[in-house]
């Protein structure tokens, strides 16, 4: 009998014959990539019940020098969540890893398995009395596993930071089978090295998360939202500043889209509106919120808006006066993505700038573009407040064949203002080649050593990150 079939016949005694998947009808939706960009092959797909089973069949795999790619809602934009093509690798699914351990409502913290799809755990937070502030357009299908190893950002980082800011402590199966129980509620450790950080962010390239201690917020009672025209991006920095020193912590998030983005939702997307009478240049989607139910957020937002109507900041607003229409006026937002992929294969670029050099970043690199390929389309849109663009370029006639001139023209430029190639979707393999073109000598060493020390034998998912 061969080796495959050896530990494929031993991992089923660990987690059942039922929760190893091997035919290609079983095995499909496992590797193929959400955006359709990445298909690999696997030995099998691994299905583990609990973190006992999770450490068991990393043994085996070690036993057998067999790769393990961790796998979670599968939503990686980049590649992260695949096998490669030598069928050598299982596909370790923690998606039968779902549940919620505990909340606790005095420390504020949820105590929460890997495979918990992230709307189930707002959810399951709201039914506590408390609010899990992660937010993001695919958190209906998404797990917190595949949010912490991708230190997933979203629409609320501006008041309650990235996915690593809600991380208290973490339950990690290492690269050799240990089980490390770091599952600490405590604000206050300093014990050494804070180890969780090396997890979250590595996709899985360190260790296999399986659960997590999360912090829970005060379900705010009120809310504002209004979609706001302005005239550039240097206009959308000036009413951002307005908005933080007016509302500090109040301001949960402020996203900025280009016409475009709006035109193409509304082009796609059954059931959208545009809100204005007339088309402008730019939008600004701002969101307050407050604990206090009776906190007067709407006059306070239209008073701030008078205001940078007078200063020239903005043009026109819409401010929303019910729940549908805070829905409505955020579905403009969330459903560009799609819109944009209904609409022609693009080049994605997930960017972060320093958010004073944005206005000047998008004329730079827009221009440079367009002086190269005269029909791109720009749908640049993202989070203001936190400085993360989502930079996409289309050619229409040409697909993906510009990407990698139109790649080198975007980072050079993104380098030259000082920002990151990955702002919040990760590295996986999209972007492995690109980190060290622009990511420093002595980092990219750093991280090489550390993989070194904790996955000597680079089983955990190889080919990603480093």
């Amino acid at each position: 009998m061969s080796t495959a079939a050896t530990l494929v016949d031993d991992i089923k005694k660990i987690v059942g014959v039922h929760a190893v998947l091997t035919t290609p009808a079983d095995t499909a939706p496992y590797l193929t990539d959400w955006r359709r960009s990445y298909t690999g092959t696997a030995l099998a797909v691994v299905r583990p019940a609990n973190t006992n089973e999770v450490a068991e069949v990393v043994k085996r795999c070690v036993a057998t020098n067999t790769p393990i790619v961790p796998q979670g809602g599968n939503t990686s934009m980049v590649g992260g969540s695949v096998p490669d093509a030598t069928g050598r690798a299982i596909v370790l699914s923690l998606n039968r890893m779902n549940h919620i351990r505990s909340i606790d409502t005095d420390n504020d913290t949820a105590i929460v398995e890997a495979g918990v799809i992230l709307q189930n755990l707002q959810a399951a937070a709201g039914q506590a009395g408390r609010l899990f502030p992660l937010s993001l357009a695919a958190e209906g299908s998404c797990t917190i596993g595949g949010n912490l190893s991708t230190n997933a950002g979203g629409t609320n980082v501006l008041r309650y930071g990235n996915t690593r800011d809600l991380v208290l402590g973490l339950e990690v199966v290492t690269p050799n089978g240990e089980i490390w129980h770091g599952l600490s509620g405590l604000r206050k450790d300093n014990t050494g090295y804070d180890l969780k950080h090396w997890f979250i962010g590595a996709e899985g390239t360190l260790g296999i998360i399986t659960a997590a201690v999360l912090k829970l917020f005060p379900i705010p009672q009120k809310r504002a939202v209004a979609l706001v025209a302005v005239e550039s991006p240097a206009h959308a920095l000036k009413l951002l500043n307005r908005m933080k020193y007016a509302f500090a912590d109040r301001l949960v998030g402020l996203e900025l889209m280009a016409r475009v983005c709006v035109d193409l939702v509304l082009r796609h997307i059954p059931n959208t509106r545009e809100p204005f009478t007339e088309h402008h240049a730019w939008q600004v989607l701002i969101e307050l919120n407050d604990s206090r139910a009776d906190a007067p957020l709407g006059d306070w937002l239209e008073a701030e808006l008078g205001a940078a109507f007078e200063s020239g900041e903005a043009t026109d607003a819409v401010i929303a006066a019910s729940e549908a229409q805070i829905n409505a006026l955020w579905q403009l937002r969330e459903e560009i993505s799609e819109a944009q992929r209904l609409e022609g294969k693009n080049v994605k670029h997930d960017i972060s700038i320093p958010i004073s050099r944005i206005p000047a970043f998008i004329e730079k690199c827009d221009a440079a573009l367009m002086n190269t390929f005269p029909n791109i389309s720009l749908v640049c849109f993202g989070h203001l407040g936190d400085g993360n663009l989502h930079y996409n370029c289309g050619l229409p006639s040409q697909g993906l064949a510009n990407a990698e001139a139109i790649n080198q023209i975007v980072y050079d430029h993104v380098d030259q203002f000082g920002g990151s190639i990955s702002a919040e979707h990760g590295i996986g393999q999209l972007k492995r080649i690109e980190l060290t073109h622009h990511k420093s000598p002595v980092a990219i060493a750093m991280m090489r050593q550390l993989k070194q020390a904790l996955d000597p034998y680079n089983l955990m998912n190889p080919g990603k990150v480093v």
